[in-house]
C-alpha cells in the first residue's frame, strides 16, 4: 500500500464532489482553514475509539442521530438544544433497556455536505446542478445559487465552532442532569397516545428513586449531572476535511480534526477511492455505510484498509439496506467479518433505505419501515450470534412533519405542515422518543434472552 499523507487522496479517483469554477479562490479557503484551530482533539477521538470498542462486545451501545444535513439558514441555539435534549431522552430509555452505557454521537457540527444520486436535477424543463448542502452551494433552485463557492467552508466552520461550544457548555453545566431529562420523558409519557410507554417510564423513575434514597443524587454523583456527547458526520468534502487534518502532538498520528467521528457513505466507499484513503490514515473511528450493494470482497479490501491492525472501536459498519431486505444482505456481511476474525461494531442505519414518495408527492419515511428494520437487524444478530451494537437516525428536536406516524400519527396529509428538510425527512422529537423505547423493548429482551440461554 502506498504511503498516505493527508493530500494523497487527491491521486485517487473522486466523486460526488464539486468542482470549483475559481482556483485561486479555493486554495485561499483552503489556506485559511489549514490556520483555524481544530474543532476537536486526539484524546477526544481515543476516548470515543474506546466507547465503541466496548460496543462492539455489547458492554456499551452507540445512539448516532441528528440532521440530515445540517443548514446555515435554519441554524440556532435553539435547534441545537432541541435535538441534544431529545437524544438526552432516547439515551436514557435505551440505558434502562440495554442496562449498558450509551454512547452519544451527534450528526452535528459538521454534517453540512450531502451525496447526491444524480449531478443535476430538472424543475419545469430547467437543468441546473444538484443541491450539494450548504457547505457547497445553495438551495435555491437558480445558477448563482447551484455554483459552488468554497467561502462556504469558512461559514461551516464557524457554524460547527458555535455548535461544539453550545453542547460543550449542555454536556457539563447542569442541563444534562439524569433527573432532568428523565422529567422530559415523562412529559411525553402522560398523553393517551403514548401510556404504552409509560411502564418503562415509571420503572426508570423507582430507579433514579432508589439510588436518591441510597445516596447517590446528581449533588454526590458527577456523572448524573454530566455527559459525554460527540459529534460525527459524512467526510464527503475531502478539501475541508484536509484543512482541518492535523498531526497529533502527543501521539504523531494524524487527526482528522473536523469531528471525533468520520464515516465514508455508500456511494463513495470505492476501495481505491479518494474518501477511502482520506480515511485509512487518520486516527478518528470511522463509519462505514454497507447497503444492498456491498460485497464480501469489497468488505474484506475496506476493512484491511480502514483498520489494517484490527482495533476494537475503529471501524463501525453501518448498515442500511430496507426494511423487508436486512435478512437478503446483513447475514452474508456479519459472516464475512466472522471469518475474517475482524473487530468491528455494528450498528443499523433504518432512514435511508425506507425513503418513498409520498401521495402527496412529498419525500417521506414511514416510521413502520424505520422500526421494522431496526428488529430485522436484531433479529438477524440474533441468529448470527453476533452483537448489534448501535442504531443511526435522521432526527430533530423540532416538531417537523417529515416521516409518517407514530403515536402522534403523522399522515401524509401532515407532511406540508412543518416539512422544513432541505434534504432528508427526519424524525421528529415525539418519533424519535418512541423508537428509544420501543429499541429499549428490543435490548432488553434480548438480554432476557440471553441470560435464559446461560442458565440453561
Amino acid at each position: 500500500m502506498t504511503q498516505w499523507s493527508k493530500s494523497s487522496w487527491r491521486s485517487k479517483p473522486r466523486i460526488q464532489m464539486p468542482d470549483y469554477p475559481d482556483q485561486a479562490a479555493l486554495d485561499a479557503v483552503e489556506a485559511q482553514l489549514s490556520r483555524y484551530p481544530l474543532l476537536v482533539f486526539g484524546g477526544e477521538a481515543r476516548r470515543l475509539k474506546q466507547h465503541l470498542g466496548a460496543a462492539s462486545r455489547g458492554e456499551a451501545f452507540l445512539l448516532q442521530g441528528g440532521d440530515c444535513a445540517e443548514s446555515f439558514e435554519q441554524f440556532s441555539s435553539d435547534a441545537i438544544r432541541d435535538t441534544f435534549k431529545v437524544m438526552l431522552q432516547m439515551a436514557v430509555v435505551l440505558t434502562y433497556g440495554a442496562k449498558v452505557p450509551v454512547v452519544k454521537v451527534g450528526r452535528m457540527a459538521g454534517q453540512f455536505a450531502k451525496p447526491r444520486s444524480a449531478p443535476t436535477e430538472v424543475v419545469n424543463g430547467v437543468e441546473l446542478p444538484s443541491y450539494r448542502g450548504d457547505i457547497i452551494n445553495e438551495l435555491d433552485f437558480t445558477p448563482e445559487a447551484r455554483v459552488p463557492n468554497p467561502d462556504k467552508m469558512l461559514r461551516a466552520y464557524t457554524q460547527a465552532a458555535a455548535t461544539l461550544n453550545l453542547i460543550r457548555a449542555f454536556s457539563t453545566g447542569g442541563y444534562a442532569d439524569v433527573h432532568r431529562v428523565h422529567g422530559w420523558t415523562l412529559g411525553f409519557t402522560d398523553g393517551e397516545k403514548a401510556e404504552k410507554y409509560r411502564e418503562i417510564a415509571n420503572r426508570i423513575s423507582d430507579t433514579l428513586d432508589f439510588m436518591s434514597a441510597a445516596g447517590v443524587t446528581s449533588d454526590t454523583a458527577h456523572t448524573l449531572q454530566t455527559v459525554e456527547y460527540y459529534t460525527s458526520h459524512e467526510s464527503l468534502l475531502l478539501e475541508y476535511e484536509e484543512a482541518l487534518c492535523r498531526q497529533d502532538s502527543l501521539t504523531g498520528k494524524w487527526l482528522a480534526g473536523s469531528g471525533h467521528m468520520i464515516w465514508i457513505g455508500d456511494r463513495t466507499r470505492q476501495p481505491d477511492g479518494a474518501h477511502v484513503e482520506f480515511a485509512r490514515g487518520v486516527q478518528n473511528p470511522i463509519g462505514l455505510k454497507c447497503g444492498p450493494s456491498m460485497t464480501s470482497e469489497d468488505l474484506k479490501k475496506l476493512m484491511a484498509t480502514l483498520n489494517p491492525e484490527n482495533e476494537a472501536g475503529r471501524l463501525t459498519l453501518i448498515a442500511r439496506f430496507g426494511a423487508g431486505t436486512v435478512g437478503d444482505h446483513l447475514p452474508r456481511l456479519i459472516r464475512t467479518v466472522e471469518q475474517e476474525g475482524a473487530k468491528v461494531l455494528w450498528t443499523c442505519d433504518p432512514m435511508h433505505g425506507n425513503t418513498i414518495k409520498s401521495a402527496s408527492g412529498y419525500k417521506t419515511r414511514p416510521f413502520d419501515s424505520v422500526l421494522r428494520e431496526v428488529r430485522e437487524f436484531f433479529d438477524v444478530h440474533g441468529a448470527e450470534g453476533t452483537v448489534p451494537g448501535g442504531v443511526h437516525f435522521e432526527m430533530t428536536g423540532q416538531d417537523v412533519t417529515e416521516c409518517t406516524g407514530g403515536v402522534r400519527a403523522v399522515s401524509d396529509e401532515d407532511l406540508s405542515d412543518r416539512y422544513h428538510t432541505a434534504c432528508d425527512p427526519r424524525l421528529n422529537a415525539s418519533q424519535s422518543l418512541e423508537l428509544a423505547f420501543l429499541v429499549a423493548e428490543e435490548l432488553s429482551a434480548r438480554r432476557v434472552s440471553k441470560a435464559e440461554v446461560a442458565a440453561l
